[in-house]
């Protein structure tokens, strides 16, 4: 991303300073998104979280989206601290968008990387701190290579790809072996299930999730409240509807005695 199209340096020029650890009084506890997954199915990317947010073992907010669009062909679910997860994902839809309208092109799939990238070793000082620790799952729809893709990342802004799936967050590590599992010995892999099949399954990695781990919210019925789900594929970003998500819940996850 060459300096003419590069928002965050304007922002740095014109005094803006991200990442910079907030001073946080001993003991205080810190908003913490919890789980997140992604994985490959037939048509592109699925990308999913519960919609829990924690303070150390308080429920601050059951209705927080964690998967959030940046533009139309990519998305950042988000597991740590919201607010400057918030904060990183408006930077980078800004940057986005100055880099569209100063280059008149699209930022290249690597050119997002490496600018989620960038981002979160600005945030090091405030990650270490414990004020602004943020490890999210990057995913999009990659149009030199043709196919959607899964990166994850560390808090100090080191990159990964995930191949098939990625997962972060409290729940994860019963997510991931979960994902392990039936992507190794399941029926089909990820990569084979239709749209449908991809939605029940996220549904069901999150119900488990939730199970195990009490800062995963799980689905609430009565609230009619329910995961977040998004699909990205060469057409681009699209949420799953609650009332698609409702009567699947009911049939394919529920255990009817």
């Amino acid at each position: 991303m060459g300096m003419q199209g590069d928002f965050f340096q304007l922002l740095k020029e014109q005094g803006y300073q991200f990442g910079q650890p907030a001073a946080a009084g001993s003991g205080v506890d810190l908003p913490s998104a919890t789980t997140i997954l992604a994985f490959k199915y037939r048509d592109g990317v699925l990308v999913a979280g519960d919609r829990r947010a924690t303070a150390g073992n308080m429920v601050m907010y059951d209705r927080t989206d964690k998967v959030l669009e940046i533009d139309r062909h990519s998305v950042m679910a988000i597991a740590g601290v919201p607010a400057t997860a918030y904060e990183m994902v408006r930077i980078l839809e800004h940057s986005f968008k100055y880099y569209r309208r100063t280059q008149l092109q699209e930022l290249s799939f690597e050119g997002k990387l490496r600018a989620v990238s960038k981002l979160l070793k600005e945030n090091v000082a405030a990650a270490l701190a414990g004020t602004g620790a943020v490890v999210p799952v990057f995913a999009g729809y990659d149009f030199e290579q043709g196919a959607a893709k899964i990166f994850f990342y560390d808090i100090l802004g080191a990159e990964f790809e995930g191949v098939e799936y990625a997962v972060s967050g409290s729940g994860s590590p019963t997510i991931r072996g979960i994902l392990h599992y039936v992507n190794t010995w399941g029926e089909r892999p990820l990569v084979a299930l239709n749209e449908e099949e991809a939605t029940v399954q996220a549904l069901r990695l999150l119900t488990s999730a939730a199970e195990f781990d009490s800062a995963t919210g799980g689905v609430n019925r009565e609230s009619n409240l329910y995961p977040v789900i998004k699909l990205i594929t060469h057409e681009g970003v699209r949420v799953v509807p609650d009332d698609r998500l409702k009567p699947l819940f009911e049939s394919k996850v529920v255990r009817h005695v």
